[in-house]
């Protein structure tokens, strides 16, 4: 990507700011209030698949002390993340808990009895610009940092894209456009320089030119610490963008701050561009710099029901509960539990859940807030307000009622796998037809039977290699048999002949 073409800046961003919502951010009072660190729980709950990809593969067993920064569970695959020790103690066992996850299932985790010592191992960090940028790919794929704005991808795959791709642009997603959460935002304000260096750490392992931070506009103290942090750093800009809802998102971010739009069904590298929330380029930045692998990060507590929400500072494995304590409880019984972001986030129905790499936010909403009684279905008035609110610039309506008809091939030739899964089209619809519902049941349904064609293409293999191998068997099993009733043949005449050539009694006295 070279010097961006300013028209085609200002058209797109013309585009974008016709799409997306204003939804009530809610981010006061807990994005007031400093950051406070959140004491150890006597038991850790780790979960092994704490990211996108294959779950880690346990290295230690029960019984077994352990030192904070220790590796528990190592990285399974390419895409794949380890698993560290948070604190020091004893490992208790290695099972299946329930896990933040929608539909309540449950995944195998690590349960690290804290001892209260927090012993830790020896990290050695280094100069990063005195490292390959392929080395320090390797040392954040061992560090386990993985996308920290709630995607979970291992980091380490997007820090090795420039050695197989042109990279030019990293941006760094400071948006953080969901209502209620502003762990981002105290992040850049109180670690602006963790941030800055972070992004300077990532653009030399990509090999890009320049990093684009873009925070949305009602974040003003975070964008003037990040400023003051980026002075003197040429290569690092930090741009101011709308707040509106889904800014945060990925391709967005992209098409505002560079005027490039990402392919459909392409990614960000496709166009040169890298994109990383701040929070793991401060991660990066402690891992480089002091060999800290991630087992802690900054968690929103908040919603109508919390006493005194804030921003606290979480090992990994802590249970919600623990969280919700520190700041002083419930003052009700919350409508609905979510962790993470209200229109991204997961609702549980649990606070004993563990907090994970990708755990944004513990929301505890009244029923004011969750809207209970107001998301009545409606039929569709045709307003087409979620196709002008679509970030991604579909139809959400047309896509609805392919499915709702059980055509989900229409749905995909409307740009079903375009869509994001933010919610502003739901959000938006004055028929509260849960919209953004009927397409992840969609992509469900579609994975699914994804599925099950790899499955039984799997098995006609199968099937095919057994018959060709028995087919081949026969033909050697009878080829075999020929060969043998050959040579009995041949030495049955063999034999006859040898008779007839043997000279006879007669013969011999003649």
């Amino acid at each position: 990507m070279g010097a961006p073409d300013l028209s085609l800046l200002r058209r797109m961003r013309r585009l974008v700011e016709r799409w997306g919502a204003h939804p009530d951010g809610r981010k006061q009072p807990a994005a007031g209030t400093a950051i406070a660190a959140l004491p150890l729980p006597p038991l850790l709950t780790l979960p092994l698949s704490q990211h996108i990809g294959a779950p880690a593969r346990p290295v230690v067993g029960a019984g077994a002390r352990v030192l904070a920064g220790q590796l528990l569970a190592e990285a399974a695959g390419p895409v794949s993340a380890p698993v560290h020790a948070p604190t020091s103690g004893i490992i208790r066992g290695i099972g299946d808990v329930a896990v933040p996850h929608p539909s309540g299932l449950t995944g195998p985790a690590i349960l690290l009895e804290c001892d209260g010592l927090d012993e830790a191992v020896q990290w050695a960090g280094t100069d990063p610009f005195a490292l390959a940028p392929a080395e320090i790919a390797r040392r954040v794929a061992a560090a386990g940092i993985v996308g920290l704005g709630g995607a979970t991808f291992p980091a380490a795959v997007k820090l090795s894209l420039g050695q197989s791709t042109p990279i030019s642009t990293l941006i760094l997603n400071g948006g953080e456009c969901e209502p209620y959460l502003s762990c981002d935002d105290r992040l850049m304000q109180e670690r602006a320089p963790e941030v800055i260096d972070g992004a300077r750490i990532i653009l030399r392992a990509i090999g890009g030119r320049r990093a684009l931070i873009g925070v949305e506009s009602n974040k003003p103290q975070a964008i003037a610490a990040l400023r003051e942090a980026a002075a003197g750093f040429d290569e690092v800009t930090v741009v101011t963008v709308p707040s509106r809802y889904p800014m945060g998102s990925e391709k967005q971010l992209i098409a505002w701050l560079t005027g490039c739009e990402v392919p459909a069904q392409g990614r960000p590298a496709d166009i040169g561009v890298v994109v990383h929330n701040v929070g793991t380029a401060a991660a990066i930045h402690r891992a480089i710099r002091f060999g800290e692998p991630l087992t802690r990060r900054i968690v929103t507590v908040a919603g109508g029901a919390i006493r005194t929400p804030r921003n606290l500072e979480v090992r990994l494995g802590t249970p919600a509960a623990a969280l919700v304590d520190f700041c002083g409880g419930l003052t009700e019984t919350p409508a609905r539990l979510v962790m993470g972001g209200p229109m991204m986030g997961i609702a549980v129905a649990t606070l004993e859940l563990p907090i994970v790499k990708g755990s944004g936010g513990v929301l505890a909403l009244t029923a004011a807030e969750a809207g209970a009684g107001r998301r009545v279905e409606g039929p569709c008035i045709r307003c087409a307000a979620c196709a002008q609110a679509c970030p991604m610039g579909l139809m959400p309506l047309e896509m609805a009622a392919r499915i709702r008809a059980g055509d989900l091939a229409a749905s995909l030739d409307l740009g079903l796998k375009d869509c994001i899964g933010c919610g502003t089209c739901s959000f938006v619809c004055p028929s509260k037809i849960p919209l953004v519902q009927y397409f992840n049941h969609a992509k469900g349904e579609l994975a699914a039977r994804e599925r099950n064609k790899l499955k039984q293409e799997a098995i006609r293999e199968l099937v095919e290699a057994r018959a060709q191998r028995m087919a081949r068997e026969a033909r050697e099993k009878a080829e075999a048999a020929a060969r043998r009733k050959a040579e009995r043949e041949r030495a049955k005449t063999l034999g006859g002949a040898q008779a007839s050539a043997q000279p006879t009694r007669e013969d011999a006295t003649a």
